[in-house]
């Protein structure tokens, strides 16, 4: 069984093979790979491997990750095509803990459609899949990133100063988390 999420203006569901055009494009892109652990190499070739390999449950089991595709909503055709993606990981370690991460297209940045998401996977992982903890992590150089983090509700947990060498370069890691009563605290007000 496949998720489908639905928000006021997006259609959320696992990236399938019809994607892979949009999705390499926008990976491709050098501002968009800057921050991301892929390059501006990526693939087809890459990205079917990718589709091939997602779990084919509804969520991920520990260690697996699945690609949440977004989708504008039509009410004439359903859905438009690929606008970017929520990754979706579950921790290998810890129980009920999933990592996010999110990238969308150049042309849909600004415009409110990463936070619609967030919020809708967050409200998926915590509603139905009994989340206990929501962890997301960036570049401390991508201030935009960070900042969508806050605006979600994530709690900033701290900096791995020049803890991570990333693309020839230390780089410093800035974690967030949600913890499901911290969810439901924020549901109430």
């Amino acid at each position: 069984m496949s998720v489908e999420l639905r928000s006021a203006r997006l259609v959320i569901r696992p990236i399938v093979t019809a994607d892979i055009p949009a999705f390499v494009a926008y990976r491709r892109d050098p501002e968009i790979a800057r921050h991301q652990s892929w390059s501006t190499e990526y693939s087809a070739t890459d990205a079917q491997a990718l589709v091939d390999g997602q779990p084919r449950k509804s969520v991920p089991s520990a260690g697996e990750w699945v690609q949440l595709g977004l989708h504008a909503r039509d009410a004439a055709v359903g859905s438009s095509a690929l606008m970017g993606d929520v990754a979706v990981g579950a921790d290998p370690h810890q129980p009920d803990t999933y990592e996010l991460g999110v990238t969308l297209a150049p042309a849909h940045h600004g415009q409110g459609y990463a936070r619609e998401a967030l919020d809708a996977v967050i409200d998926w992982l915590m509603e139905r899949q009994g989340a206990h903890r929501i962890v997301m992590q960036g570049d401390a150089r991508n201030a935009p990133v960070l900042a969508l983090m806050r605006r979600v509700g994530l709690r900033h947990e701290g900096a791995i100063v020049e803890g991570d060498w990333f693309k020839g370069a230390w780089s410093t890691l800035e974690r967030f988390a949600l913890l499901d009563r911290e969810w439901r605290e924020s549901r109430e007000r």
